[in-house]
């Protein structure tokens, strides 16, 4: 009788629960029986490990094979328990040596018939949560270029199962232990098998492209300075669409801490991720579900508003998304995080996302203009706007109706005439860094962040603004929510021009950024 123990993980949301791998080996009839909440496709590796040994010139036990993935209520899914299964049988029946200490290295890989090791999705959480308990890695060389954003733990990329057994692989590129070596295709390699793109992206697009919307300019740049939500209420064609795709392009590039996040998100939900851009930008269509927007389905998965974390989600034509998905956007707006909840299954995602929406502002889009004139009902005008409740109005800090386009503006766009003093984003983006600087320097976060009592120490301004906010908020009925947010988008107004005294001009501003009835 023979027993092994390998480690691996298994992938639950956010969190990577360490698997051990037991592998006993018993004498009577052949058997081969895996359990531990094994999903289907961990039941089919018996049949991939079998012809993975017998190809690699390995000898298959005779006899009972029982392996158990523990903690046996756990569920576990995908290939990445293949390797595990297989090198537990090799040492089990002494016929591996790894030269590792297999109480501190962690084993992953799905096999092919033949013994070559395909990559794993999702493998960056895995070694983010190994790094924290010192242990090394053994992974697919096709994972080092996704595994690369992290130097955390010790890892080993191999290319074949026989690797484990002292054969050398043919191609040359397997890692060795520590530091891995990546052949210069892996280096080059911008998308593989499901895997997170590491390509960069091109320059983002220039401000100054947007002609005259000097209002929605200024929006958006105290909406980049502190981090703060913003709607935009325009006709088409007034540039709601080409104000919200430079927002990413005004926004500091993400911290080494802030990438893995990123990519680890990005790793769960199977879905690319460029380093090279300065922040994630999601713009799910109108039509998108809940389930794709908040996160969930049938194997939860992070939604749209986690993996735009630390980035910019875009919502255009607000009003034509379902009344469901809008009201499920308060939660994670306010507090920064979405809890998915199934009959069996929990997962928690970070959702510190900077919404931008973008809505007409009336169903034929034609409201307040003389030519063409509105010939909306006003029935129909109270219908359009009542889609989007109170309560998730509330919780955008900037709102703003823009004008049609101005005709002189766009003439001499055509005709290649720039705007004198134009706004570019290496300029907003500089005063963005500059502002940051600032709330970074006295309350280690932007703005849009400040909890209430965090607002009352920071935000409050002069006496004059704050007799000045409290008239307002008495005439207009804003709730105590709003005048917090008011207080937030003041202050970030004050450290624009760099000052630490909030004046009532910046009160009165961030009360032009506010609709009334």
């Amino acid at each position: 009788m023979g027993f092994a123990q390998i480690l691996s993980r298994a992938e639950t949301g956010l969190a990577a629960p360490l698997v051990r791998v037991e592998v006993h080996l018993g004498s009577g009839l052949p058997t081969f029986n895996i359990v531990g909440l094994p999903a289907p496709v961990v039941r089919e590796s018996k049949e991939r490990v079998r012809a993975a040994l017998a190809h690699c010139g390995f000898a298959f036990p005779a006899g009972r094979i029982t392996v158990n993935l523990a903690p046996a209520d756990l569920p576990k899914e995908g290939g990445r328990f293949d390797l595990p299964i297989a090198l537990g049988i090799l040492v089990a029946s002494g016929q591996a040596d790894t030269g590792c200490d297999l109480s501190r290295t962690e084993f992953y890989g799905e096999l092919g018939l033949t013994g070559e090791l395909k990559p794993v999705p999702g493998l960056l959480l895995a070694v983010l949560h190994a790094a924290r308990e010192g242990h090394a890695l053994v992974v697919p060389v096709r994972n080092l270029p996704e595994l690369r954003l992290t130097s955390a733990c010790a890892l080993r990329g191999i290319a074949r199962l026989g690797e484990l057994a002292g054969e050398e692989d043919p191609s040359g590129s397997s890692g060795s232990a520590g530091t891995p070596s990546l052949p210069s295709s892996a280096q080059d390699t911008a998308s593989m098998d499901g895997l997170p793109s590491l390509s960069a992206r091109g320059q983002p697009p220039d401000l100054a492209d947007v002609r005259g919307q000097w209002q929605g300019k200024r929006s958006l740049l105290i909406a980049a300075a502190g981090g703060h939500s913003l709607l935009l209420c325009g006709p088409p064609g007034s540039g709601k669409s080409m104000l919200a795709q430079r927002l990413p392009g005004l926004l500091p590039p993400l911290t080494s801490e802030e990438v893995l996040e990123v990519a680890a998100i990005a790793a769960v939900a199977r879905t690319a991720v460029a380093t090279g851009a300065p922040r994630p930008f999601r713009a799910p269509h109108h039509t998108a579900s809940a389930h794709a927007i908040v996160g969930g389905g049938v194997a939860i998965r992070p939604g749209e508003v986690s993996l735009a974390h630390h980035g910019v989600l875009f919502l255009d034509e607000l009003p034509e998304f379902d009344r469901r998905v809008l009201e499920a956007l308060r939660e994670p707006l306010e507090s920064g995080r979405v809890s998915v909840v199934r009959a069996n299954q929990r997962a928690e995602y970070p959702a510190q996302f900077q919404l931008i929406a973008a809505m007409n502002p009336c169903p034929c889009g034609r409201a307040g203009q003389v030519k063409p004139r509105c010939r909306c009902l006003p029935a129909q005008l109270r219908r359009y706007r009542a889609r989007i409740s109170g309560p998730l109005l509330d919780r955008i800090d900037l709102q703003l109706e823009l004008p049609a386009a101005d005709v002189d503006a766009v003439v001499d766009s055509v005709a290649g005439i720039a705007a004198a003093g134009a706004l570019t984003t290496m300029e907003a983006a500089r005063r963005v860094r500059d502002a940051r600087e600032l709330q970074r320097r006295r309350q280690q976060q932007c703005n849009a962040r400040l909890g209430p009592e965090e607002t009352l120490r920071h935000c409050i301004a002069e006496p004059a603004g704050m007799v000045l906010l409290r008239e307002a908020s008495r005439r207009l009925g804003h709730s105590a929510r709003s005048q917090h947010r008011i207080l937030r988008v003041a202050r970030t107004i004050a450290d624009l021009s760099g000052r630490e005294v909030v004046l009532a001009a910046d009160v009165a501003e961030a009360l032009a950024f506010r609709w009334s009835e």
